[in-house]
Order: structure tokens, then C-alpha cells, then sequence
């Protein structure tokens, strides 16, 4: 279910590929795992297995998808690039912030999307890309 809060509703994930352990920390200014030439100034959190899922999917790199449960150290405010651009109001519950997450734990038994489901996603990134419409408002 795309936008099924995940766990009692005070969990947040963040899907990437990187190899990370228990208390380690992610910070803003790293490049994005869907540009890497684009730094961020956030991190970006979701309440969804669902939302998370595509992040581990999508995100660049060669290693294996992984979904983690992170604790945000400040404020979160909802992302703007879906919140009331692709959905009205965030039924993604898709958050960022300024500041660092802390892992606490990992999914390890989540389902990725169907391949045909994955590589439309993938078609339609590529098609912002070409025409220049693959903008991050961070």
C-alpha cells in the first residue's frame, strides 16, 4: 500500500544504498541518490514503506537497495518535490531536514516494486531529464 504509514506511526525511513550501521549519521551536503552531481542541503525521511522503497530502488550506486529506520536530530517540513506537486497535501508522508539523521536499525524484509513497475519509473526520471525538468527543490 503506497501510503500506508509504516510501523505505530512515529517511525521514519530513509532508503538509499548506502552500507550503514547503528548510530551512524546522515547529514546534509551529500550528493542525492538521484543526482549524484547535486548536493544536498537536506535529508529526506519518509513514514511509508512504499516511499522508502523507491528511494532504496532508485538511489545511485551498485550495491544493494537497503531501507533504514532513522531518528531525525531537528525540525522536519514536509518535501516539497511531492507534497502538492505530484500528491495533494503529503499522503507520501515524506519529510526533510536540516539536519543530521541517526540509524537506528534496518528493514531487511522489504519487497522492491515489480520490475516492469521500477523500470517505468525509471523511464519517466529519464524523461524529466531530457527535458530538463529533473529539478530538486531543496
Amino acid at each position: 500500500m503506497p501510503f500506508e504509514v509504516y510501523g505505530d506511526g512515529t517511525v521514519y525511513l530513509h532508503g538509499t544504498k548506502a552500507a550503514l550501521a547503528p548510530g551512524d549519521v546522515l547529514e546534509p551536503g551529500y550528493e542525492s541518490n538521484f543526482r549524484p552531481d547535486a548536493p544536498l542541503r537536506h535529508v529526506y525521511v519518509t513514514r511509508t514503506l512504499d516511499a522508502a522503497t523507491w528511494g532504496a530502488e532508485l538511489a545511485v550506486g551498485d550495491g544493494p537497495g537497503r531501507i533504514y529506520v532513522v531518528e531525525p536530530t531537528g525540525e522536519l517540513e514536509d518535501d516539497p518535490n511531492v507534497t502538492d506537486k505530484r500528491f495533494p497535501g503529503n499522503p507520501t508522508l515524506s519529510y526533510r531536514t536540516l539536519a543530521p539523521v541517526r540509524v537506528v536499525g534496518e528493514i531487511r524484509d522489504w519487497v522492491g516494486h515489480p520490475p516492469e513497475r521500477l523500470q517505468g519509473m525509471r523511464d519517466g526520471l529519464a524523461a524529466l531529464e531530457a527535458r530538463g525538468e529533473d529539478v530538486i527543490e531543496d
